[in-house]
């Protein structure tokens, strides 16, 4: 009788219901099972019963540092150390999923382990610049007490790539960063979006949207100062994050501009589908938000960098713009009132390619092929 392989399951940290944390929760759903294993665990109830189907994972020692509910990336220099703690030798096949330290795991040569790789750490890699050059510390002792130890997180990166048996990357796109910075190969297989969540509406309404993590990489604040230029069109901003407080400011004073921290799933879809358009900022590694925009056959503005090229197609379901500024975004949205783009309906079946079921059937395949060779 062959032996049922016991599956744990690392995430790097579940604090909220982001673009990854869907992916994890996918690949959960093929291994209800599974025990999960992450730095720390502060998800309220609904995200707990959403993404881990109730449970709890098994957290690291920063779990119980002082503030790190919020203040939890401040402890980035205990990061691998934390990782490296977590005991998985009890396991055969070890799943991360990993956009910092969970790939780091430490594994014995019985274990298999595969890492879904969200990206390359961005703050060590492709976004270090702009990171150090925006943080207020920057001109401080701590900055340089910073910029080396970070300088010694790359080594470690690197080094803990090689734990990692095989490669998966969500795009051609981290595909290419992975071989850039870890010089491995990688299985390219798109995350899953479910598209039936997401609809066409019946009725649309006169305004413009953005979703995501209001974090500094995702450009949002660029997106806010075009709609200030444009008081006649309405932007309404969905999502949560330490960007907040400042997009509040940049915002203030302007009634076309509309801020409305976190709301449902439910909700989102809603917002969504009744808009005129989406709007990408960011270079996204992959871009969950504009796919499901997509799904509700709204077409798409955004910066033509990244996974988004991969994700949508320019004149047919997007509009691009080529310069990462609000005065581009501003042309942006007046080319795509003058562009005839893909009916709703040509828009949504696009966004099918990226169905959860096609990212099933190509994960589990690809976890079969790892598991069975030797």
């Amino acid at each position: 009788m062959t032996k049922t392989p016991k599956v744990a399951l690392i995430h790097d940290w579940f604090t909220v219901d982001g673009g990854a944390e869907k992916v994890f929760k996918e690949i959960h759903l093929m291994y209800p099972d599974a025990d999960v294993f992450s730095l720390i665990d502060f998800l309220n109830a609904e995200d707990r019963e959403n993404i881990l189907l109730g449970k709890k994972s098994n957290v690291s020692v920063i779990q119980h540092f002082p503030l790190s509910k919020k203040y939890y990336r401040y402890y980035l220099p205990w990061f691998p150390y934390a990782i490296e703690q977590l005991n998985l030798d009890k396991y055969d096949l070890v799943i991360s999923s990993s956009y910092a330290v969970a790939k780091g795991i430490l594994t014995n040569t019985t274990q298999t382990h595969i890492c879904y790789c969200h990206s390359p750490m961005r703050y060590l890699w492709d976004l270090y610049f702009s990171y150090i050059m925006k943080s207020k510390w920057y001109n401080f002792p701590v900055a340089f007490l910073m910029r080396n130890y970070i300088s010694k997180l790359r080594q470690w990166d690197v080094i803990s790539s090689n734990r990692v048996d095989h490669f998966i990357s969500n795009s051609k796109n981290i595909s290419e960063r992975i071989q850039k910075v870890y010089r491995r190969d990688s299985k390219v297989i798109y995350p899953p979006i479910n598209v039936d969540a997401f609809n066409i509406a019946e009725e649309k309404e006169d305004y413009f949207v953005t979703a995501s993590r209001l974090v500094p990489y995702k450009k949002v604040d660029i997106i806010v100062k075009a709609f200030t230029k444009m008081p006649d069109k309405k932007l309404i901003v969905v999502g949560d994050g330490p960007e907040f407080t400042k997009l509040q400011k940049i915002s203030s004073g302007f009634a076309n501009i509309s801020l409305t921290g976190y709301i449902s799933s439910s909700e989102l879809e809603k917002t969504i589908a009744r808009s005129t358009a989406f709007i990408n900022a960011s270079n996204e590694d992959f871009g969950i938000a504009p796919v499901e925009a997509q799904a509700c056959g709204v077409p798409i503005i955004a910066y033509a960098k990244g996974g988004i090229l991969e994700t949508t197609v320019e004149n047919k379901t997007a509009v691009y713009y080529h310069e990462q500024d609000s005065n581009s975004i501003v042309e942006a949205v007046k080319l795509f009132e003058k562009t005839t783009l893909d009916s709703p309906l040509e828009i949504r079946n696009f966004a099918l390619k990226f169905k959860r079921e096609h990212f099933r059937s190509e994960f589990e395949k690809f976890i079969q092929e790892c598991t069975s060779k030797g």
